[in-house]
């Protein structure tokens, strides 16, 4: 009976670890179809913008732009801001400074962005932004094919990250850092050494 019970259980692991493999496969297929090649992207969306365009300084005092691109390129199954995933990139921004933000989703498949507190990638869904109006609407729903914008200014130093806002894809990886500094004198954005 116990050697049927365990043989039971063991089949029982198995079978789910294969759905969960399965699940993740099929994640990964779906998402590489918009990574690969920029097969199915709206190229269009982000005609012209380099990777000089990703920070800039604004038109006032203390006042930085960032575009923020979902899929740039094939990292991460497409699952990447900028062509970085698994906070392989931060931004770093001088408290109090106003961050004016430009999200493009050139993919069919929904995403979004959001900041959060480094804590809150490890959620399957984050619903508040860490900085009043530091998300694009819907950010839980994500969007395909697409612009938002918005901006927040960066009050309280610490460790953030620029997150996708769609259920699980953070803790996928769709993220990068965001570092508000109590001491940086400039905005920048560079890999993470």
């Amino acid at each position: 009976m116990m050697k049927q019970s365990i043989f039971a259980g063991a089949t029982a692991l198995a079978l789910v670890a294969g759905a969960v493999a399965q699940d993740a496969a099929k994640a990964a297929e779906a998402h590489g179809a918009h990574g690969a090649a920029g097969a199915g992207l709206k190229k269009e969306l982000i005609a012209g913008l380099t990777e000089k365009d990703f920070l800039k300084l604004g038109d006032k005092p203390k006042t930085v732009k960032l575009n923020v691109v979902a899929v740039w390129t094939a990292e991460n199954y497409g699952m990447n801001f900028n062509g970085y995933a698994k906070g392989a990139a931060s931004y770093v921004i001088p408290e109090g400074w106003t961050v004016e933000v430009t999200y493009i989703n050139p993919s069919p498949i929904p995403h979004s962005l959001i900041v959060v507190e480094k804590g809150d990638l490890k959620k399957l869904q984050v619903q508040q932004p860490a900085f009043k109006g530091a998300a694009v609407p819907d950010h839980l729903k994500g969007l395909a094919y697409g612009k938002a914008t918005f901006t927040f200014v960066a009050d309280e130093a610490g460790e953030y990250a620029l997150a996708c806002g769609f259920p699980s894809h953070a803790l996928n990886g769709h993220w990068i850092g965001l570092e508000v500094s109590a001491t940086a004198k400039e905005p920048s954005f560079a890999p993470v050494k």
